[in-house]
């Protein structure tokens, strides 16, 4: 499975982004694709997750209302969109898929075998 994101900036505190994250490969066997992000000095974080035959969604609570997460299953294609962005956003974000995630554990990183290159957003006040 290959992932491949897209979507990063720098924006002000207020302002909206969205996130692409492209799948490849063997897409069929995952359930889950999941975003997560990384802060300066800090681990790397669940944000949002999309259960890929459903789609049940699942948001950290410091984003819910303000982040959504969709998928395009013609386009292999998930998206995260981002508002109201505010400074404690920026971090780089990653997409992540493993066939072995299921609700219980979406938000464990730990999990996640396949990642994303990571994508930065700057979030200035």
């Amino acid at each position: 499975v290959q992932l491949q994101a897209s979507g990063g900036g720098l924006v002000q505190a207020g302002d909206s982004l969205r996130f692409s994250c492209a799948a490849s490969g063997d897409t069929f066997r995952m359930r889950y694709i999941s975003w997560f992000r990384q802060a300066p000095g800090k681990e790397r974080s669940f944000v949002a997750a999309i259960k890929w035959s459903g789609g049940s969604t699942f948001y950290a609570d410091s984003v819910k209302g303000r982040f959504a997460i969709s998928g395009d299953k013609a386009k292999n294609t998930v998206y995260l969109q981002m508002n109201n962005l505010r400074p404690e956003d920026t971090a780089v974000y990653y997409c992540a898929a493993d066939p072995s995630v299921i609700q219980s554990n979406v938000a464990n990183r730990s999990a996640y075998r396949y990642w994303g290159q990571g994508t930065q957003v700057t979030v200035s006040s």
